[in-house]
């Protein structure tokens, strides 16, 4: 959503891309930042007063504005397409795809702070526009990014809490443990036992939630290390970016390596508020349950096969590729096998979303840095062949909505060129990412006073009866 309605020099991004008109004006309030105030939760004292009274107009001139009509499809289809949340980080559009307050993965590309020898966006600068829509300077990036590292301490009875689980654990498993274990140290608990006022809720949030993304890397590195690498843990390096620091935690110190792992967090970090682990964060938050508590939460509803789990499957799916056919597998080969998948009950892992109807950006970014980084790799070679291949048979099949690549499709690839070979942690690294979305948004609804979340259900006894009396008018 519009925060801000400065103009700025930003806003004439949109004129490059004709079908963004209709988005035309939704970054005029972009404002690049000085570097004299580098403190972010300033930022937010400034801004929330603003946005109080915002949210106060919009439902007191037009609380009784319908958005759309519910239909049975709706009830009983998982409420696809039904607008019932306010969600301020981030907006899914079917044919755009992702945009983080207004700018859209190529813009943030352009204008987001990278690192000194990198290009990509560093997760620190997203976290910053995130929570204020704003995109930040140089100077407060490498600020916030210094706040973030020494936060970053995790208590030795997490580890303890993560030892006590079998080393055999699902990963998911075994990150979100620690993560109930940080929830000890929940700022916003203590508050709330000690009398805080509600109007004051969001300063222990933001506390709760600076501290979660900046652990949630070391507790992550450390389920990785324990699991494949003999439990021999990596240190924090402090002089490192959020990005780069977690790369070289998990073990991989090759540039290329941090560079895709700024990628990655980036556009992993947030994709409005409908999806399973966002809405999971939100509605857990709602009854005033701490960050920790929320995002644990998260986490789990993430590990489902139909939503984080997904990025394993696809590098397990395109592996299987290669044991049956060979690297060097034909288009017509490679279509065989597509029917094959299809007509034995399974889907193609990494093709379709519920929202979008067009190629997710968040894949053609990741191809794009494969092209310009690894173009002989033949994994992405074969991913390339199945963008050619796929879209056309799930079209002919004539059950799918939208056909084409998601991000699950290419980040395995990546991910494996560069020795993180274990798909099954994957959903991990997706977990980490996600911090930084729903952390940023739980401020916000701490700061904006947001309702406890508590739609209306229905049977399907209702549904049968209400349906008839419609049909009878």
């Amino acid at each position: 959503m519009v925060f801000f309605r400065s103009i700025s020099a930003l806003s004439r991004l949109r004129s490059r891309v004709g079908q963004q008109s209709s988005l035309s004006n939704s970054v005029r309030w972009l404002q690049m930042q000085s570097s004299t105030d580098l403190d972010l939760k300033s930022q937010l004292q400034e801004l929330i007063p603003e946005q109080q009274d915002r949210l106060k107009k919009l439902k007191s001139e037009h609380g009784k504005v319908q958005l759309g009509n519910i239909t049975v499809d709706m009830v009983i289809g998982g409420m696809r397409g039904m607008t019932g949340l306010l969600w301020e980080t981030s907006l899914l559009d079917a044919d755009e795809g992702i945009r983080f307050r207004g700018l859209s993965i190529p813009e943030c590309q352009k204008v987001l702070p990278a690192a000194p020898s990198g290009a990509e966006p560093l997760p620190e600068g997203l976290l910053w526009l995130l929570l204020t829509g704003k995109v930040p300077s140089k100077e407060q990036v490498e600020a916030l990014s210094k706040d973030l590292a020494s936060r970053a301490a995790v208590p030795d009875y997490v580890y303890n809490a993560i030892d006590a689980l079998p080393s055999t654990a699902h990963p998911m498993t075994q990150f979100a443990s620690g993560v109930m274990a940080l929830q000890v140290q929940s700022e916003f608990q203590k508050a709330y036992e000690s009398g805080i006022h509600k109007s004051k809720f969001w300063e222990p949030t933001y506390e709760d939630c600076l501290n979660l993304i900046a652990r949630v890397p070391v507790v992550a590195a450390y389920v990785y290390r324990r699991m494949y690498k003999n439990g021999d843990s990596i240190p924090s390096d402090k002089s490192l970016d959020y990005g780069a620091n977690f790369s070289h935690m998990l073990g991989f110190d090759d540039e290329k390596m941090k560079e895709l792992m700024r990628l990655y967090i980036t556009i992993h970090s947030d994709h409005e508020g409908g999806n399973v682990s966002a809405h999971t964060g939100h509605l857990v938050g709602s009854a005033l349950s701490d960050p920790y508590l929320s995002f644990a939460a998260a986490l789990n509803g993430l590990a489902g096969p139909l939503h984080g789990l997904a990025n394993q499957e696809v590098l397990l799916w395109i592996k299987s590729v290669v044991e049956e056919c060979g690297e060097n597998i034909t288009k017509e080969q490679l279509k065989e096998y597509v029917w094959k998948t299809l007509n034995s009950g399974k889907v193609v892992p990494g093709y379709g979303h519920g929202v979008l109807r067009k190629t997710d950006p968040r894949y053609v970014c990741q191809r794009e840095f494969a092209l310009k980084h690894l173009p002989d790799d033949p994994l992405f070679q074969l991913v390339s062949k199945l963008y050619e291949v796929v879209p056309p048979v799930l079209t002919e099949l004539g059950k799918v909505k939208n056909p084409w690549p998601n991000v699950d499709a290419h980040s395995g690839v990546l991910l494996n060129h560069y020795g993180l070979t274990e798909a099954r942690y994957y959903t991990v690294l997706f977990g980490v990412s996600r911090s930084l979305g729903i952390c940023s948004q739980l401020i916000w609804d701490r700061a904006l006073g947001l309702a406890l979340e508590r739609p209306k259900s229905v049977t399907m006894d209702w549904l049968e009866a209400h349906c008839k009396k419609a049909s009878s008018t």
